[in-house]
């Protein structure tokens, strides 16, 4: 391809029960969804794929660039399907991984539930070394502690192993030797190293993010050659990149190394589209809310720029509790997730009470309407019933749902043993649902000292613009955004992204031995091994760098991150990053300690190509009414009734064009309903904007 050609590039979202294609191509848009292919994730790509190439006429050798995402991995963890995996670590800590944190995140259940690690104990094997945490070896490592762990790998078909030391983080000579001897009995292995993977202080999280590496590194491995070589057969030639959990993009080989990286990469996508998209409008205060087909995401956004963390947790046991999930400790974009999607399952327990969640019918059998054998109640189904999606123009005209298995399975389900009629039945669903969003997203924001009340919604997902003003009532929400191509958001986000990756290291220094020298050498190794990822994906753009120190006082247990001056350091820095982290210190707690040392733990260095900051929206010019297209009756929840209702064609809704609801508008991977007591706009970037009435007006 040469330099004057135009740059197509092409984004791939795999969810729990739709895949989403999105192509960037001469400032146009062309978007597909599929349902996902569980059994063989590939073919439901190559399908989308394909579907948007006949589309847009472009042929494979000119695209430029393939950004994916997907929930593999994520669902690996959760659904326990990973590979038969081994953890090695020092003599005497093979059980600090179900030591966790010895304390009770539930302090007053009496039958509290723990997460079940995922190296089982008889699989967890001690090797005979030990490393100070200064680096320097205390005792050096016994080799035939290794070898004779060769014949356990064999008896108990070990396919990937975690390799994570004492204090490898600060001089991993002794895990690398370990890995050396496993590769060469063993060559077929797949090895992750805690040095690699995590290389930061403290013992549990260190583990925990290296056996989730290697648990699902054998399946992520295996798909992403497969997909490799199945565009390679298409014609594509471009590079191939993946959405990190942070928000940026890396290459193939990275992904294949470290595929925890890629834990929450398609939610990542969408808070990436939901920060431009706050930019555009000149919105402070943001509430994304993403709602696909088997969860649902939601993301606290301020002045364009998401929450971001260094660790999240995956398999909760108890849906909203910090400290019942394996910790994963990977840049990540902050955000809470939840069993709430379209095919999250509705149900009676044992208390005569409807449940929704957190279990969902995925792609396969997928909700009853989809007529695949699914016979569960799910809260597409309830959308169904409730009039608000259209039967025979689903997933732009490529499924048709039937509304009698829907029917049946709210009956069975919901409806028959509460005595309800099937609308209120449907009706009550959706309420649950939402009323778990809403609780879900409280939550969020009092663990970070926010609140969702005063903020504006950015909606997109298959789902999400159905139950987006519904939500906003709940949440005390105002505006609404919906932005074009709402329905595969989270891949337009991808095409939004940075090529980026963040290197983390764990070296203690304190702040009254600063040494610029050692300072400066820990940053320039971070910087190599950022540049190596980075710049072959880049394609010769801009690049951009930014670093971060976690310090703290000495005595404290926990840091803050502090940014770094982006040049070389010198002796007359400490002062600096003195000054730094009282500023933090402050801005965070309100004041500083005064006659503690200071300590750094860490360092983290980001590089990544510039994202231009978007330009504010342009006022719209006022149009006439728009004329509906048609009309269907709507289940009111405010009317607790049937209304008929107009129908609109999105593609035919022109800037400044304005209506109120209710009103059901309608495009091709999702549908917008628009509530009695709201009125929407279409602004000057053409996204349908919904401001709620007051409740006079309404």
């Amino acid at each position: 391809m040469t330099s004057s050609e135009p740059i197509n590039r092409l984004a791939v979202d795999i969810g729990g029960t739709f895949t989403d294609i999105a192509l960037e191509a001469s400032e146009k848009l062309f978007t597909s969804k599929v349902p996902t292919t569980p059994s063989s994730p590939e073919d439901g790509v190559l399908n989308g794929v394909q579907t948007v190439l006949d589309e847009s006429g472009i042929k494979p050798e000119k695209i430029s660039l393939i950004i994916h995402g997907t929930t593999l991995a994520t669902n690996a963890l959760i659904e326990r399907k990973g590979a038969r995996t081994a953890l090695i670590t020092t003599k005497g800590h093979r059980d600090s991984v179900e030591m966790a944190y010895e304390n009770r995140f539930a302090q007053y259940d009496i039958d509290i539930d723990r997460p079940d690690p995922l190296v089982a104990r008889h699989l967890r094997w001690p090797v005979d070394e030990r490393m100070g945490p200064d680096g320097a070896i205390i005792h050096p490592l016994n080799e035939q502690s290794v070898t004779e762990l060769i014949s356990k790998f064999r008896e108990n078909g070990i396919e990937s192993v975690a390799i994570g030391l004492l204090h490898g983080y600060a001089n991993p000579i002794h895990e690398k030797r370990v890995a050396d001897i496993l590769r060469t009995a063993l060559p077929d292995l797949k090895i992750s190293l805690a040095s690699e993977v995590c290389p930061e202080i403290r013992e549990y999280e260190r583990q925990s993010t290296t056996c989730a590496n290697a648990y699902v590194q054998p399946l992520i491995a295996r798909y992403l050659i497969r997909l490799d070589d199945e565009l390679s057969k298409l014609g594509f030639q471009c590079p191939f990149t993946l959405m990190t959990s942070g928000g940026g993009l890396t290459d193939l080989d990275t992904a294949i190394k470290f595929p925890i990286r890629l834990v929450e990469s398609g939610p990542a996508g969408g808070a990436i589209l939901a920060s431009q998209i706050a930019g555009e409008c000149g919105l402070d205060q943001v509430l994304s809310f993403d709602m696909g087909g088997t969860t649902a995401k939601l993301c606290l956004i301020d002045n364009a720029k998401p929450l971001s963390s260094r660790t999240f947790e995956v398999d909760r046991v108890y849906r909203f509790m910090k400290g019942s999930g394996l910790p994963i400790r990977i840049p990540v974009i902050e955000m809470v997730e939840i069993g709430s999607g379209g095919g999250s399952i509705a149900r009676i327990d044992e208390l005569n009470r409807i449940t929704v969640g957190p279990d969902s019918a995925g792609a396969d059998p997928g909700p009853a309407c989809y007529g695949n054998g699914g016979t569960e109640a799910t809260v597409t189904d309830a959308d169904l019933l409730m009039g608000r999606l259209d039967p025979d123009n689903f997933a732009a005209g490529n499924m048709s749902l039937s509304l009698d298995a829907a029917e049946t399975a709210m009956d069975q389900s919901v409806a028959g043993p509460l005595k309800l009629d099937r609308a209120m039945a449907a009706y009550a669903v959706s309420e649950l649902v939402g009323e778990t969003m809403a609780s879900a997203a409280r939550v969020h924001a009092t663990e970070w000292g926010k609140d969702v009340g005063g903020r504006s919604m950015i909606a997109f997902g298959g789902a999400a613009p159905l139950h987006a003003g519904q939500l906003a009532r709940k949440l005390g929400i105002e505006t609404i955004v919906i932005p074009t191509g709402a329905g595969v958001g989270s891949a337009i986000g991808f095409l939004r992204a940075p090529v980026a990756y963040e290197v983390v290291r764990s070296r203690f220094h304190a702040l009254d031995a600063f040494s610029a020298d050692v300072a400066n050498s820990i940053i320039n190794d971070m910087r190599a091994e950022a540049l190596s990822i980075v710049e072959p994906a880049a394609m010769g753009a801009v690049l951009t760098e930014s670093r971060a120190a976690y310090m703290r006082y000495q005595g404290q247990g926990h840091e803050i991150t502090v940014e770094l001056p982006a040049r070389k350091l010198n002796a007359d820095d400490a002062e600096t990053l003195g000054k730094l982290f009282a500023e933090t210190y402050t801005a965070l707690y309100g004041r500083t300690i005064p006659g503690l040392a200071i300590e750094i733990l860490s360092w983290t260095l980001t590089i990544g190509t510039v994202v231009p900051v978007p330009d504010p929206e342009s006022p719209p010019r006022t149009q006439p009414s728009p004329i509906p297209s048609g009309a269907r009756k709507l289940f009111d929840p405010i009317l607790k009734d049937w209304a008929e209702t107009p129908v609109y064609e999105r593609q035919q809704l022109v800037e400044g064009a304005e209506l109120e609801g209710p009103a059901i508008i309608a495009e091709g991977q999702t549908t917008t309903i628009v509530p009695t007591g709201f009125r929407v706009l279409v602004n000057g970037l053409s996204y349908l904007v919904m401001h709620r009435l007051s409740e006079e007006h309404s």
